[in-house]
């Protein structure tokens, strides 16, 4: 039996299945077997982590543990709860109109995010006025319609991820502002943030950064500093905002202060930070990379759900949940009539009855005409039973995004 596991109870003898810290970068890979010795228990507890999944038929048992099944359930009432709240963001166009111009908005900030990258490996100044104007043509597109930069945020490539993570992030964080009614300079400043987030990575030994495997202490150690190095970057670059500071320097803070690079504490992380913590650890965990799998975006609102209070502040995540919508842009759910869907568009009114694209049968195990429908529509009989990997069914969801 699997049992989620607090670390207080955590044994030499127990068998890992999941150390639990998808948040944690590069540490996605061996989290399997068998804990030989205390330091392995203690290195956990000095990355943060609260609790850990383990496998009784291989190892110790551990008697106050919670059943995997449990903790699902738990999860999904959870989700289904925060997704009884009405949905906060409203569109003016749809989703089909904004497609073309959030394209070409899209394209140009990973070309920029790029160029920004480029400039500070050779040791260059930031130039902000391209950044501030790509800033507000993505808010403009947002207000338009945020469902089709979402849309292209789901559609990446492996090994462009530090390009796609930058670009996604500002996305996330300007839905995300628009939701919790933020001013449009500070959605402004936190684009901007989220844009140049990550931009001390590039200052981090490609050893390290690259690196296939699991890092060792001390490698993370090293990763770690990228978030220092983003922030002495943007403090010598003129004209940086506060709020971009903050947004762009505290990504990685949690909520117990296991985070970096600061160690900060609940409500004294902006809630700058707070934001950029969950839409971080978001785009991270529902995103394919070379040596990652990607959860569906479903399984990852649950696992913030999970997080929610050791590491990431509840009431946000809840908000968040309510913005992207209990079937985020990207899902592919299963439907009562038996057909695969992926959803293109969240419903303004009721977060359970998006716009989808139904494409497979799994009656009949065989494609079927693609074709768009509006779950509100009166008339419209079909509805979503759950959320599915596209993986199980060996499907693509991305060329049905564009």
């Amino acid at each position: 039996m699997k049992k989620r596991v607090p670390i207080s109870d955590v044994r030499v003898g127990m068998y890992v299945t999941d150390e639990n810290n998808d948040w944690i970068p590069h540490n996605a890979r061996n989290r399997r077997g068998l804990i030989r010795k205390e330091e392995t228990i203690e290195r956990m507890r000095q990355l943060g982590v609260t609790a850990i999944y383990i496998d009784t038929s291989k190892g110790l048992d551990a008697p106050h543990g919670e059943p995997e099944p449990l903790v699902d359930q738990h999860n999904e009432t959870l989700l289904q709860g925060a997704a009884e709240a009405p949905p906060v963001t409203r569109n003016a166009v749809g989703v089909a109109e904004e497609m073309e111009k959030a394209t070409r908005i899209h394209e140009e900030a990973q070309g920029l995010v790029g160029q920004l990258l480029g400039s500070v490996k050779l040791g260059e100044p930031l130039t902000l006025s391209p950044v501030n104007d790509l800033a507000d043509e993505l808010l403009d597109s947002v207000f338009r319609n945020h469902n089709a930069l979402a849309c292209l945020g789901k559609i990446r490539e492996k090994d462009n991820y530090l390009l796609e993570h930058s670009v996604n992030l500002s996305v996330l964080m300007s839905i995300f502002g628009k939701s919790v009614k933020l001013s449009r300079q500070a959605m402004h400043d936190t684009v901007v943030g989220a844009l140049l987030h990550d931009l001390g990575k590039i200052l981090t030994p490609d050893e390290v950064l690259h690196k296939p495997g699991r890092l060792t202490p001390e490698e993370f150690e090293v990763m770690k500093l990228h978030a220092s190095h983003t922030r002495d970057i943007l403090l010598s670059t003129p004209d940086i905002g506060q709020i971009a500071l903050l947004t762009a320097s505290q990504h990685h803070e949690k909520m117990n202060g296991s985070g970096y690079p600061d160690g900060l504490k609940g409500e004294a992380i902006s809630i700058y930070g707070r934001m950029v913590a969950i839409t971080d650890v978001y785009d991270a965990i529902t995103s394919d990379r070379v040596y990652h799998k990607g959860m569906t975006p479903t399984q990852g609102l649950k696992k913030l759900l999970e997080w929610s209070g050791d590491h990431l502040d509840p009431k946000l995540v809840r908000y968040f949940i309510r913005c992207i919508g209990l079937y985020p842009v990207g899902s592919m759910v299963l439907m009562e009539s038996g057909r695969l869907a992926v959803v293109i568009e969240t419903n303004e009114h009721d977060q359970r009855l998006p716009v989808v694209r139904v494409m497979y049968h799994t009656k009949f195990r065989q494609p079927i005409p693609i074709k768009t429908i509006d779950l509100a529509q009166p008339g419209v009989q079909d509805r979503i039973l759950r959320a599915v990997d596209p993986d199980d069914y060996g499907l693509d969801v991305r060329p049905l995004l564009a």
